[in-house]
């Protein structure tokens, strides 16, 4: 257990890099605000290469430097003008999808006031979206939308109120006599509650695929993991029971008293990406009364002796789905420094040989970031409740 935990630790750094290349190609001067800044805010901006371009004005600062760099390592470091701005380009051309990134401004850490915020490596991190060529799966369009609601419910087990967000699809209010199936839906390491509906748009991924035909509608519930209170080298440690204690003896029986849930086994799955899916891999094998379908997303690998180990695998899940960015696979850089790392490929395809219903997906020129998050749930959703 503790392996498949470095082993998702380690995946963690490469999020949000650069692109590897061979050659820098001339930077193309047709740079727009990126589709995430703040109301009026004209920067952060990104051209149609995928390159970024900062602008901070901070006449008394320094040294003004941007998270984001080559890979996710050293940054893009702006330079001052005679007007006391800062300005610069990344290096080239950032991964398509959402990255975090913040300022480090003579020496603290701050975020960037031109765009809008996501909580994200346990904090508010600025945000910016580099357009994908698929982006349409996960764009707002014309069509009908579920709702996405805040719940508070009780967890004698913490002694708290805890929330959860909730989303509802299309047609749910009207549809008084339809029950629903539920994905519990696990977000990462650093990050909370919100992720999945804020970074991973995960309702209009959803909205899309119902109005398309391409799956069924489900709700889906995101909580809190309780994961945030550990850090980098505590975290193969880290207990998942009292997560588990809330999640099934605690969010589930509240989620099936006050929305229409079918609540049997049978429409329950659970997935999630990164720390999430080593909660799900954790969690759902030891509850096969409870989930049905298991989803790892960048979030470990099943193999044969995993299953065939768990009484009642083989009878009772009904898919288990893995999913990875290619550049997660690429060498072992997803595995424990200085041991070889299980591939996933193989595993999933033992699990199919064996008569498993087993799926794997990699997500295109993606690491460990959320366009393979959200590609990843367009992916699963398809291939969830088919009664």
């Amino acid at each position: 257990m503790k392996a498949a935990v470095a082993a998702i630790l380690a995946g963690m750094v490469i999020a949000g890099g650069v692109s590897a290349q061979t050659a820098a190609p001339a930077v193309k001067e047709d740079f727009k605000p990126s589709s995430l800044n703040q109301p009026g805010q004209q920067f952060p901006q990104v051209n149609s290469q995928g390159y970024a371009r900062f602008r901070i004005v901070a006449p008394d600062a320094q040294a003004v430097k941007v998270s984001l760099g080559l890979g996710g390592r050293g940054g893009t470091v702006l330079a001052k003008g005679a007007d006391g701005i800062w300005t610069g380009t990344s290096e080239g051309p950032l991964d398509e999808g959402f990255h975090y990134y913040h300022l480090t401004v003579d020496g603290g850490t701050f975020n960037d006031p031109g765009t809008l915020n996501y909580f994200g490596s346990t904090r508010w991190e600025s945000g910016i979206e580099i357009p994908a060529n698929d982006a349409e799966f996960y764009a707002l369009k014309s069509v009908p939308h579920g709702n996405v609601s805040q719940v508070l419910f009780p967890s004698p087990s913490t002694g708290a109120q805890r929330r959860a967000f909730v989303y509802t699809p299309p047609g749910y209010d009207a549809a008084a006599g339809t029950r629903y199936p539920v994905l519990y839906l696990q977000h990462g390491w650093g990050e909370d509650e919100t992720a999945w509906s804020n970074q991973g748009h995960a309702n209009l991924i959803m909205d899309n695929l119902i109005a398309a035909g391409k799956t069924r509608p489900f709700i889906i519930v995101m909580t809190y993991g309780m994961t945030n209170d550990a850090r980098p080298g505590t975290l193969p440690n880290f207990d998942v029971k009292p997560f588990e204690t809330v999640l099934v003896k605690e969010l589930i029986p509240y989620i099936d008293g006050h929305f229409r849930t079918l609540s049997d086994r049978g429409h329950r799955a659970m997935a999630g990406l990164s720390m999430g899916g080593f909660e799900t891999k954790a969690i759902a094998p030891k509850n096969l009364d409870t989930f049905a379908y298991i989803g790892l997303l960048s979030g470990g690998t099943f193999s044969l002796e995993d299953v065939n180990g768990t009484p009642g695998y083989k009878d009772k899940v009904k898919l288990t789905f893995v999913s990875f960015g290619s550049r997660e696979l690429e060498g072992n850089r997803a595995g424990p420094p200085g041991q070889p790392r299980a591939d996933p490929r193989v595993n999933a395809e033992a699990l199919k040989g064996a008569g498993y219903n087993s799926a794997f997906y990699v997500s295109p020129n993606t690491g460990h970031e959320f366009l393979t998050w959200r590609r990843s749930l367009y992916q699963l959703a398809p291939l969830l409740f088919r009664d």
